[in-house]
């Protein structure tokens, strides 16, 4: 297949910045990535810092949320008792987003002849007064 007719265009494996992932989970709550660097050749490359993820799924009122953590730990240990203010933390974090996100809606300059996302109309009538 041609570069041209490629819907995807270049697409290239980092081979510089490859990591091999794990996961641990005690099947209730708490899901830990542990994304080892690896060199080309599969072996672990020491020059780079292994990486932890925290991962769980908070319930709320508009149903399940995905919580993505990053987790500042240097061995599986630390990366477990470092786990519950690590998903406070990307809690906090959402709420913040939302509550910039209301913010920036709440202060949308509304153009008359402009639906609620901004496009023309916005509904049956475009905007416009049927009689």
């Amino acid at each position: 297949m041609s570069e041209e007719t490629s819907p995807l265009g270049d697409i290239a494996v980092d081979q510089s910045n490859l990591y091999r992932e794990e996961t641990f989970t005690d099947l209730k709550v708490a899901s830990i990535r542990r994304l080892t660097p690896v060199t080309v050749d599969g072996l672990d490359d020491t020059s780079r810092p292994t990486m932890f993820i925290g991962e769980t799924t908070l319930m709320s009122a508009r149903g399940p949320l995905p919580i993505n953590c990053p987790i500042e730990a240097t061995t599986l240990t630390e990366a477990i008792d470092a786990f519950p203010q690590a998903v406070q933390a990307g809690v906090e974090r959402l709420m913040e987003e939302a509550r910039e996100m209301q913010r920036q809606e709440a202060n949308r300059i509304v153009v008359p002849g402009q639906g609620p996302a901004g496009g023309p109309g916005g509904g049956p009538g475009g905007g416009r007064i049927i009689g």
